[in-house]
């Protein structure tokens, strides 16, 4: 996707506070993107893709990136020095079938799986997990269509850190569906089957979104 941008003559004061409407001619209609304009897209917004349209999700908050760096600092120091494989946290893209692509919160990918790690975009994950806001979508996307997705596309696992419940559900997959294999409440330690001995201490992860306040 290449566009070419010309100098032209300033805007009219009525014009001014106005999105650059001319800007989005630019680029595909809804529903007409393809992969390749996808990944072409440059911008510091978490942006989603599904069957040629684009989803562009709500920024997220200080506490949702302070319970989600708790678990990846976790996982990190439980991976690497067993050298399990890879693990990273968003935004990077998680392509799980052709024409539907995701931006999980922290994915992992086991090391006898590494030839699925591109450099642009990863093919699927061993393991994803998504810290789950408090907006309705948020909440109905992470809790419900994205438990769907990542079955569809065989993740193994699939954790949701919910911190309005407090609670974190570890699923695994089994045939063409979730199972769920605990709901980790505060007091608790939330565990993999995908990597035994790996355990989150569920009231320090929720305690770390709290250190703002």
């Amino acid at each position: 996707m290449n566009a070419t941008i010309t100098k032209s003559t300033p805007a009219p004061a009525s014009d001014l506070g106005e999105p650059t409407w001319q800007i989005a001619y630019l680029f595909p209609n809804q529903g007409a993107w393809s992969e390749e304009e996808y990944l072409a897209l440059k911008t510091n917004n978490l942006v989603e893709f599904s069957d040629g349209y684009i989803e562009v999700l709500a920024m997220p908050t200080t506490s949702h990136q302070l319970i989600l760096i708790f678990i990846f600092e976790a996982l990190k120091a439980f991976v690497v020095p067993r050298k399990l494989g890879t693990a990273l946290l968003a935004a990077v893209r998680i392509r799980l079938w052709p024409g539907k692509f995701r931006e999980p919160d922290i994915f992992f990918m086991l090391r006898q799986n590494a030839g699925r790690i591109g450099d642009k975009f990863w093919d699927r994950a061993d393991l994803v997990m998504e810290v789950v806001s408090n907006s309705p979508d948020d909440r109905e996307r992470d809790l419900v269509t994205k438990r769907a997705e990542y079955a569809r596309a065989r993740i193994p696992e699939y954790w949701i850190v919910d911190p309005q419940e407090g609670r974190i559900t570890v699923l695994r997959l089994e045939g063409d569906r979730y199972v769920v294999l605990g709901e980790f409440l505060k007091g608790s330690k939330a565990s993999s089957v995908l990597l035994p001995g790996f355990v989150v201490d569920v009231t320090e992860a929720f305690a770390a979104g709290a250190e703002i306040e």
